[in-house]
């Protein structure tokens, strides 16, 4: 073995699984190296759950074996967890240390002069034993756990979450199994989830759609496409880049094969005479050639979004609204105007008011204070954070069709087979039962109900859930490409990146930030601003109290305006230069003679807008400077 490979821990080999006539691994075989930081991606349903069900001991395969290093501690995160009812949130994690637990029980049971004591004391120091319930309160802080005496019965969904991977990442094992870590949870916990990864000095294989998780994590991506495996080192940029050349020779090979079989078949059509053993040779060539299939080249989902009737010049308006839920104010003094082809990504911690805020732009929530304008021609979309829930008795084609065999875009019709093939579905598949779909599979049905309704105003609120990265590439492309509205509730940084060019943050205390540009530019903002706040509070500290109480700073409205000041000055000059050109146009007294002085009276308005702007931006500059020097 070379110096530089890493020792194995564990070996999958030859695994068989079948699911009736399905094929889940075909003769897979994976090799985990020591340091190792897998993410195992592939499209939902060809069976990563299972593999790692099988390295976890909780499944067995058909056939192959599965062989670990002695004494390997394992620890696993399914998608579909239990906890223990009978215990409370402390007991429920503190379960998950049942490793350390028992070395630290061994050790006490162990006579002081024992050299096995020693052996067990330095085996607890290792994973800093000792310090088990200080671990408990860190690793409960950072991921925004419900309080130790909670019982798990009063849990929401994502608190039950965050309870297991609590318990799956307080043993510290060797190797640590992750079924997709991120679902549910906000971003400030996902960051610290990889920080945490980013510094573990074990082994961790993780499957996960979050694509910066699997960037910024990886060492290697396993990818697993028709029941065997295909390893990449690095992460998942240079994955891609590995995949497409690896795509780009199977389709040069399927050329060369399919070239060869057309010359064949025109030699076997000719017929011959001379059918010897050259001529046997020849056809026996062409048989097992035909009899090839080349599974590696995948299909992509075609997505449709129906084309939506053209907004009109109000689109909508949230105007300085507020909402008070369960007496928290969620939102306070909102206003936000939006223009056409607006693609707005909505983030911040799961509970502070996102999705009330999709309900009141609906009126399924009446308002505090303020006011909301909606377009006559604005028609919404709401993708709801439970989807649409389906029947399970339906087939796929009855759960589409709802009595009719056509869905209707706008003035044509396309047939429900036709539709559903554009999102994956094969003929077969067209006619299985909902409740034999996979995770995926049934993701990809909900989209396909909810998508052929139209509109031209989307609001989506956490679309990516639980759908494969295939089928998440194609979802972006066909929200970019969408001459409406997108208003997107996700924790996917790299879905945002993509998508939206516009975030709005909810800060908590009812505060709501917005910034130009996707998430990435956000986030530099968002780090500029904090900066200069923690700066400011640090002088304010050290100044004198007299001179701290004369200090004019910026209010939050005044921060927001001075943000988004650049781009409402870029638009008024825009507006100056529309009329100065219609001024210069060469049919201008032919058009427009009888507009002159209201022209005149426009222009002088828009060039004053402007003046105005550029002193107020001064005089907002001004004031932070001043603030931030004091």
């Amino acid at each position: 073995m070379s110096e530089n490979i890493a020792p194995v821990i564990l070996t999958a080999l030859d695994l068989e699984v079948n699911f009736g006539e399905q094929v889940i691994l075909n003769k897979a075989s994976l090799s985990i190296h020591e340091g190792d930081r897998i993410g195992l991606v592939g499209r939902n349903g060809v069976g990563k759950s299972t593999f790692l069900k099988i390295i976890s001991d909780i499944m067995q395969p058909d056939s192959g074996e599965v062989s670990k290093k002695k004494d390997l501690v394992v620890s696993f995160l399914p998608q579909e967890f239990q906890l223990n009812n009978e215990k409370n949130v402390f007991g429920n994690i503190i379960e998950g240390a049942e490793n350390i637990l028992r070395l630290v029980g061994e050790y006490e049971k162990t006579s002081f002069d024992s050299p096995k004591r020693d052996i067990l004391e330095q085996k607890i120091n290792n994973v800093d034993g000792w310090n088990l319930e200080k671990h408990v309160d860190i690793l409960m802080k950072s991921l925004s756990a419900p309080g130790k005496e909670r019982e798990i019965y009063t849990l929401s969904g994502g608190e039950k979450r965050r309870v297991a991977l609590c318990c799956a990442l307080i043993s510290q094992p060797d190797l640590l199994i992750l079924d997709e870590p991120t679902n549910h949870l906000d971003t400030d916990s996902i960051e610290w989830i990889e920080s945490f990864l980013a510094n573990y000095k074990g082994t961790c294989i993780f499957v996960t759609h979050d694509r910066y998780f699997l960037d910024r994590i990886s060492n290697r991506i396993v990818e697993l496409s028709n029941g065997v495996f295909y390893s990449h080192q690095g992460n998942y940029t240079e994955y891609l880049i590995s995949k497409s050349e690896r795509q780009a020779m199977k389709e040069i090979e399927e050329k060369k094969r399919q070239s060869f079989l057309k010359r064949e078949l025109e030699w076997i059509r000719r017929g011959p005479k001379a059918r010897r053993t050259k001529a046997k040779s020849r056809i026996d060539s062409f048989n097992e050639l035909t009899e090839i299939k080349n599974d590696d080249i995948e299909l992509d989902v075609d997505l449709i979004i129906p084309e939506p009737e053209k907004l009109g010049n109000k689109i909508l308006e949230l105007k300085n609204i507020s909402v008070e839920l369960g007496g928290k104010m969620l939102i306070e003094g909102l206003s936000f105007a939006f223009d056409r082809n607006r693609k707005l990504g909505i983030v911040g911690p799961n509970g502070s008011g996102k999705t009330t805020l999709l309900r009141a732009i609906l009126e399924e929530i009446k308002l505090y204070a303020g006011k909301i304008d909606i377009g006559e021609r604005t028609s919404f979309n709401y993708v709801d954070q439970s989807r649409l829930i389906l029947n399970d008795d339906d087939t796929v084609f009855n759960s589409i069709t709802e009595g009719s065999e056509f869905i209707t875009f706008g003035n044509r019709k396309l047939n429900v087979y036709t539709y559903l093939r554009r999102f994956l579905f094969t003929d077969d598949r067209i006619n299985t039962l909902v409740s034999r779909l996979s995770g995926g599979e049934r993701s990809r049905l909900t989209l396909a109900r909810i998508l052929k309704h139209g509109g031209n105003f989307l609001m989506l609120d956490e679309p990516t859930n639980d759908l494969d990265l295939p089928t998440l590439r194609i979802l972006e492309e066909a929200l970019l490409s969408f001459e409406g509205c997108v208003v997107v509730i996700s924790h996917d940084r790299y879905f945002l990146n993509r998508v939206c060019n516009g975030i709005l943050s909810f800060e908590g205390s009812g505060q709501v930030h917005f910034s130009e540009g996707n998430y990435d530019y956000y986030v530099e903002k968002r780090n500029s601003r904090l900066k200069e706040f923690d700066s400011l509070q640090v002088k304010e500290k050290k100044g004198d109290t007299r001179v701290k109480e004369k200090i004019r700073k910026l209010t939050w409205k005044e921060n927001k305006e001075l943000e988004t000041i650049e781009e409402t000055i870029m638009n008024a000059e825009e507006e100056v230069e529309r009329i100065e050109k219609i001024f210069i146009s060469p049919d201008f007294y032919e058009k427009y003679a009888e507009q002159t002085n209201v022209l005149n009276q426009q222009l002088n308005e828009a060039k004053e807008n402007v003046k105005k702007l550029y002193e107020r931006w001064e005089e907002l500059e001004s004031i932070k400077s001043l603030s931030s020097k004091k």
